[in-house]
């Protein structure tokens, strides 16, 4: 009888002790390093309380920082929540399967290439004889053309394209192996009752698939508060940090800057928002319910 009680704690330690090796001990610690003064490389440490937190929030890069965040966000959340929704009802209902079956191919291909290479790529896309202005040339539209990187007002949203390329086609299937969850009975029932496909997608669709688009939506606030890549290989928060985020302003504190409680400070905020944002989501969740 002992053993039996004793056998589910043993299966759960391994994987208790690895999320407090691995993920509790360092949020703690790395709060307590926000309270100091840490030079990495000269070593020294003061306690300085709540002095990193204060001249982050006065200082002028956390505000374009988190401006570019709240940007990836919503963007991210029209397309990646959105527009895959719209995608996955119109390729789940075509009539010729096959067709359909290429285009899921095609979105969902971009979400399998490195993000390193794709920054790569498109980063020869927008330059100024580049793939884009060359398009737009073509199309009589060279007023339009430009180095979309090399340019302020343009550089944060040029990064922010290339993340919906890349990531709404994966979003997009699991919408399609949701809305394929839904008994083929309701749609029907819905067709004798003589329901356009409209409204089909907005009264039987949308309300039984909530769930995945709670979850989608969940991964589209964090892609969008934990983004760090794409910027860092296409302009390193440049021109004149018009395209830096909370990540990158923090790698750069904590790795070339050597201020270590600073950059602590910079990634408790984006664990805060991350949790706050969370909790939204679920705190929805069990309203509807």
């Amino acid at each position: 009888m002992l053993k039996k009680k004793i056998a589910p704690y043993l299966y759960i330690i391994p994987g208790l002790l690895i999320l407090l090796i691995f993920v509790y001990y360092p949020i703690f610690r790395n709060i307590e390093y926000s309270f100091l003064k840490w030079d990495l490389f000269s070593g020294t440490k003061k306690f300085v309380k709540f002095t990193n937190y204060l001249s982050l929030f006065r200082s002028d890069e956390f505000g374009v920082a988190f401006k570019n965040n709240i940007l990836y966000i919503i963007i991210s959340f029209i397309f990646q929540v959105g527009i895959s929704v719209i995608f996955a009802s119109i390729l789940e209902n075509m009539k010729y399967k096959k067709l359909s079956t290429l285009f899921r191919t095609t979105f969902f291909l971009p979400s399998l290439i490195s993000l390193t290479i794709i920054g790569l790529l498109f980063t020869f896309i927008y330059k100024t004889d580049g793939l884009l202005n060359s398009i737009l040339e073509v199309m009589h539209l060279g007023d339009f053309t430009k180095g979309w990187l090399g340019d302020e007002k343009t550089a944060i949203f040029s990064i922010i394209a290339v993340s919906q390329w890349k990531s709404t086609g994966y979003t997009m299937m699991l919408f399609i192996v949701a809305i394929q969850k839904i008994p083929t009975e309701i749609n029907e029932a819905a067709k004798i009752d003589g329901a356009t496909r409209l409204k089909t997608f907005l009264h039987i669709t949308i309300p039984l698939i909530k769930d995945m688009i709670k979850i989608s939506t969940i991964i589209t606030i964090s892609g969008g508060l934990l983004v760090f890549n794409e910027i860092f290989i296409m302009t390193n928060g440049g021109p004149y940090g018009s395209s830096e985020v909370l990540s990158t302003i923090m790698y750069k504190n904590a790795f070339v800057h050597g201020n270590i409680g600073y950059a602590s400070a910079i990634a408790n905020v984006i664990l805060l928002l991350s949790f706050v944002f969370s909790a939204l989501q679920f705190i929805t969740k069990e309203s509807d319910n």
